[in-house]
């Protein structure tokens, strides 16, 4: 982070690698006009691209200075509140073009849209995640939209009322469990964590003396704002355009669990005791400091400060040595790839999370009861 004294092009200049993501729409753009092999374009770059260059440039162990005052932060922030409507364009060119386009078979018209899924899934998911997490009912609106973008509105109740408060426990069903394959979190996860959050926005509203049908249930707002894009993409691309968006959504959910999956793997808070957990660290998150990737993700993979102080933004987060926080092998790109085929990934992460359990929580002995899918409280 360039000092706070330090010239307004300083700054652009510092933030300038994290505006990288900008060229994905225009991948996304080029694959879908020239079709054919071109379509294979987003999810190399966007996955492949960053995975060489993170083997190029390896490891920013730097940390920004976490006082670094707001207006220092305008070039960081300023591609978050750009990207919905630069995606959104995007989507109205797509819904327009692709379901016409005679050079693209079916088959290549959602592979096009599924480029747009890495699109909206890689970047997208993950503006919005950061802009869930800010104050300013702007930000958070820009996230309500993103997440509408993928008919997954219902993850800003789940992430930051379910997740951030139950993280490494059996309470919090996006916390992969030990030797739970990423096919069976997915199926897994996707009906409890509408249920989850269904159920902490019911209990908030009980809680004030209200029914669950009260406006100020937020369903209602996440229900509306889906409607309005499913509506845009029937209206727009008829049948077949409702499918391709469908699909899409379904990508960048996808890629939403991923990334899930793989943050809090095997890794769990001690049980005090009468349903209680001890205070979330950054040793129940994995870290990873890949430089390329943290620039593609805004610095999600510094996931440990993340949960340790979950209202700073992005270019402030923390990294931590191995004293602290637990260290995944390579970025989320690799790491989501290993996560696909559940054998590798034991072999990578099972001796890894062993070592975790070794080294923070030596006495505990019997690991049973935090291994389970199931969600029972440790006894």
């Amino acid at each position: 982070m360039a000092p706070l004294n330090a010239s307004p092009a300083r700054h652009f200049t510092r933030a300038l690698p994290f505006w990288l993501s900008l060229g994905l729409p225009v991948i996304v753009v080029m694959a879908t006009l020239l079709g054919g092999a071109a379509l294979l374009l987003p999810p190399t770059l966007a996955w492949w691209m960053f995975t060489a260059l993170d083997a190029l440039m390896g490891e920013d162990q730097s940390n920004a200075d976490p006082n670094t005052q707001e207006a220092e932060l305008i070039w960081y922030r300023a591609i978050t509140l750009a990207w919905f409507p630069i995606q959104f364009a995007l989507l109205i060119w797509m819904l327009a073009y692709v379901p016409q386009a005679a050079h693209l078979t079916l088959a290549q018209k959602f592979a096009a849209f599924f480029g747009f899924g890495v699109c909206s899934g890689t970047i997208g998911i993950t503006y919005s995640h950061e802009l869930m997490h800010q104050k300013n009912r702007a930000e958070r609106a820009l996230a309500d939209f993103l997440m509408a973008s993928v008919l997954y509105s219902h993850f800003r109740s789940e992430h930051l009322r379910v997740h951030h408060s139950h993280v490494a426990t059996p309470r919090d069903a996006v916390t992969a469990r030990y030797n739970e394959g990423f096919h069976r979190f997915f199926a897994r996860v996707l009906p409890q964590s509408f249920a989850s959050a269904w159920h902490v926005e019911a209990s908030m509203l009980a809680r004030r003396g209200l029914p669950v049908w009260h406006w100020a249930n937020p369903f209602w707002r996440y229900g509306a704002l889906q409607l309005g894009f499913v509506a845009l993409a029937y209206g727009m691309g008829g049948a077949l355009g409702l499918g391709l968006f469908a699909f899409q959504a379904l990508v960048a959910i996808w890629q939403l669990e991923l990334i899930n999956y793989i943050e809090h793997y095997g890794l769990t808070r001690r049980h005090l005791g009468g349903g209680k957990y001890e205070h979330v660290m950054p040793h129940h998150s994995w870290n990873s400091a890949q430089k390329a990737s943290n620039w593609l993700l805004i610095n999600l993979q510094r996931h440990s400060d993340h949960h340790y102080k979950p209202d700073r933004r992005f270019p402030l987060l923390q990294t931590y040595g191995p004293d602290h926080a637990p260290s995944l092998p390579y970025g989320y790109p690799v790491m989501s790839l290993a996560a696909l085929i559940p054998p590798i990934w034991r072999r990578v992460m099972n001796p890894r999370v062993r070592a975790w359990r070794a080294q923070f929580y030596p006495d505990i002995t019997d690991w049973q009861p935090y291994n389970t899918a199931q969600n029972p409280a440790p006894k």
